[in-house]
């Protein structure tokens, strides 16, 4: 019983860490990087498709990501949704590829990237906290009703305050990374 348990909350804690890993791909560091374009949706035959998913996408430098669609009469689309998001780079179109200059950050432009992923990592500590909080009212519950012994209440609480110190670690762990990455000029 304390095992499902344990099992679901170690579930939650590892989607709410998958979550932050997504979180921090969305956010720009300077350096070109194809991620930041997984969000971005093209009308394609009126279904939204990923633009990785209709086109090439390279990084000739640190600065530049070149998208080159494999129909080429997706182009005006693909610069469109570019410039419909808040990527905050506008798309320079050829004909036959698009270009997407990234600037370099600014100190303060930095600072405030720094605290939206500090923003991000706090949400997904709440998640890990959220789970834990829900596994331990499972295991009351569980005590309750299956007449389970208190020791066993105990011994799982732990194990769930355990295994949420681990994730927060982790949580923490990936911030501290995410903010050298951004800092690093």
């Amino acid at each position: 019983m304390i095992d499902d348990i344990m099992m679901q909350a170690e579930e939650r804690m590892e989607k709410a860490l998958g979550s932050l890993g997504d979180a921090f791909a969305s956010v720009r560091t300077g350096r070109a990087n194809a991620m930041v374009l997984d969000r971005i949706r093209v009308d394609y035959y009126g279904v939204p498709t990923p633009v990785n998913q209709m086109a090439g996408v390279k990084t000739p430098d640190a600065h530049m990501l070149v998208i080159e669609p494999w129909d080429k009469g997706v182009l005006g689309a693909i610069e469109h949704a570019i410039l419909q998001s808040d990527l905050g780079v506008t798309p320079s179109n050829d004909g036959s590829v698009i270009r997407l200059p990234f600037p370099a950050l600014t100190e303060e432009r930095r600072r405030e990237l720094v605290k939206q992923c500090k923003g991000y990592a706090e949400e997904a500590r709440v998640a890990v906290r959220n789970a834990r909080r829900d596994a331990n009212s499972a295991i009351e519950r569980a005590v309750k009703e299956d007449s389970l012994p208190e020791d066993d209440e105990r011994r799982g609480q732990a194990e769930v305050q355990k295994l949420t110190d681990k994730y927060i670690a982790e949580v923490d762990e990936a911030f501290k990374k995410k903010e050298a990455e951004v800092m690093e000029i």
